[in-house]
């Protein structure tokens, strides 16, 4: 049988590694995107994979644009990975982060109510909805406290899913997402701010790297092993929410001096700490249990920090010698 894949957010890291993931299993891929004067399809491209992918304009604050796409694609699997996904920029954009990431999940869910409600739905969540932390490791019966607008409007798009599965039947599953990393992250987030920082600081482009709390603790995945989790969530006879995280958590020092040694250099040397990139209000430690994710999906994650940081080191060394 033929399946098609509507990804919202497909030019972002995680929408890059799925539409790869789909196209390598025979899926024809429509990427759900946004007008904008920018380039944001270099991820596609680096992956190979820009030709294949059929692009539809719209955007998530349009409930009708996405009725269109679902229509024009004729999807049986909806992907909305699409969001306002910086922790940081929803302090200083809270209402926008609020209508895209938490009125948009919504708007894909009555879409899909209205138009056909055999296409099958995967949110993507977050660890950051858990924030201010009661247990040790989080699973999905832990209570959440978020502690960012982002948070906020990821729990309001989590919750209208549970709920649109449990009124209206919708195979309608959240996946809730431990901190994934690859070469294809935004240089606003901290890991690529360090691996693109430590190939400056190598080359001898830049002296320093600048950062806030570094004794933070997270659970660091690859993002081209989480997106198979996601496939894998609407592949089950019945839809339900899972953490996918490795289990296991480092700091955000241990990140860095594992970036720094590959190259030869002492984290040290570099270092400057900035009060002024510490969070409003700080989550200290996410730490998953993906017991469930692994029992019932049958998912491993194969990517190890190290492993993780090096090849985005690795990568980063490229790119900037490119530049010249």
């Amino acid at each position: 049988m033929n399946r098609s894949a509507l990804i919202t957010g497909i030019t972002g890291q995680d929408g890059a590694y799925l539409a790869q993931l789909l196209l390598d299993k025979g899926y024809e891929v429509f990427g759900f995107v946004a007008r904008r004067s920018s380039d944001t399809r270099w991820r596609l491209r680096e992956l190979g994979i820009d030709s294949h992918v059929k692009f539809i304009y719209g955007d998530l604050v349009d409930e009708s644009s996405i009725m269109r796409a679902l229509k024009a694609s004729r999807a049986t699997e909806l992907y909305n990975l699409a969001a306002q996904s910086f922790v940081a920029t929803s302090w200083d954009q809270p209402v926008l982060t609020a209508e895209v990431d938490a009125l948009g999940v919504l708007k894909c869910l009555e879409a899909i109510r209205e138009l056909d409600t055999g296409v099958r739905f995967y949110q993507a969540s977050t660890s950051e909805m858990f924030g201010l932390v009661r247990n040790q490791q989080q699973d999905e019966s832990t209570v959440f406290h978020p502690r960012s607008p982002y948070g906020v409007a990821k729990l309001y798009g989590y919750w209208i899913t549970v709920n649109y599965r449990e009124s209206f039947g919708l195979h309608a599953s959240n996946g809730i997402l431990f901190n994934h990393e690859s070469p294809l992250r935004g240089l606003e987030f901290v890991t690529r701010k360090v691996t693109d920082a430590v190939a400056r600081i190598k080359l001898g482009k830049q002296t320093e790297l600048r950062l806030g709390n570094i004794d933070a603790r997270r659970d660091w995945g690859f993002a081209g092993d989480y997106v198979e989790a996601m496939w894998l969530m609407l592949q089950q006879d019945k839809s339900d929410d899972y953490v996918v995280a490795t289990g296991e958590t480092n700091t955000v020092r241990d990140m860095c001096r594992i970036a720094f040694e590959h190259v030869g250099l002492n984290l040290e040397d570099h270092l400057v700490i900035d009060s002024k990139l510490f969070r409003p209000a700080e989550v200290d430690i996410l730490h998953g249990n993906p017991a469930k994710a692994k029992a019932c999906l049958g998912w491993q994650p194969k990517t190890g920090l190290p492993d993780l940081v090096r090849m985005m080191v690795d990568a980063d060394i490229r790119r900037v010698k490119s530049e010249g």
